[in-house]
């Protein structure tokens, strides 16, 4: 069996090396190597390292490194498996929407210095698919429940509204100090704009936390290939 995360990818250089730092951390915990793949920017692709798998036999499961069931996901991914003629690949499901992402968030904001009734943002990376919109607002109302008092959703990139929108706007609804959980994996252009998005406190991305790390672990653990028809 082989394993392979693959993520989206970014210019940045820590941003690179956390995705390897992720994957190493959950090939320690699994005891097996985790291969790393990007759909976007750099690569490798995942079409390029499932097709240099040998033996062509051997089934390999792939995990999305992703928060939410985007158009890289639903779309890309896919086209990737397919281009790459591997006949063994199971896709185990995305990260988020799931309670196991918002206790993580929850963590951060803990943290960071956070406090109850403190304005909260969950900030994302932009999209416009609807799947993963949906998505994030099902982590936003989850962490409202969390945190006791309602989590604003707020886009880093396309798509409205914005988080410095959403920071103005928290600051004339109350006093309180503004809180900004990072919804975003690793480092990278994203998560630089959150730190500039003029919030008081501004949560690290979830990184290779180790509860993302068993969360990756599990989704290997759990994803199984098809039987024979």
């Amino acid at each position: 069996m082989t394993l392979l995360l693959v993520a989206h990818g970014t210019r940045r250089p820590s941003g690179v090396a956390m995705i390897g730092d992720i994957a190493d951390h959950v090939s320690r915990l699994l005891d097996r190597r985790v291969h790393a793949a990007f759909v976007d920017v750099l690569g490798p692709t995942p079409t390029e390292v499932l097709s240099s798998m040998a033996p062509v036999d051997e089934p390999v499961i792939v995990v999305p490194a992703f928060l939410s069931r985007g158009y890289h996901v639903r779309i890309d991914l896919p086209a990737h498996v397919a281009a790459s003629g591997h006949p063994h690949v199971v896709v185990a499901p995305t990260l988020g929407p799931s309670p196991h992402i918002v206790r993580l968030l929850g963590e951060q904001l803990l943290k960071a210095g956070w406090h109850q009734g403190d304005s909260v943002i969950l900030a994302a990376a932009g999209t416009s698919d609807a799947t993963a919109r949906s998505d994030l607002h099902t982590t936003a109302t989850l962490l409202s429940a969390l945190t006791g008092s309602r989590v604003e959703l707020a886009i880093a990139a396309i798509g409205a509204p914005s988080v410095a929108d959403a920071v103005a706007k928290a600051r004339r609804r109350s006093s309180r100090p503004v809180v900004v959980g990072s919804y975003l994996l690793a480092d990278g252009l994203f998560a630089q704009q959150l730190r500039n998005c003029g919030a008081d406190i501004v949560t690290d991305p979830l990184g290779n936390h180790p509860r993302l790390v068993r969360l990756i672990a599990s989704r290997f653990q759990r994803a199984r290939m098809p039987l024979p028809a």
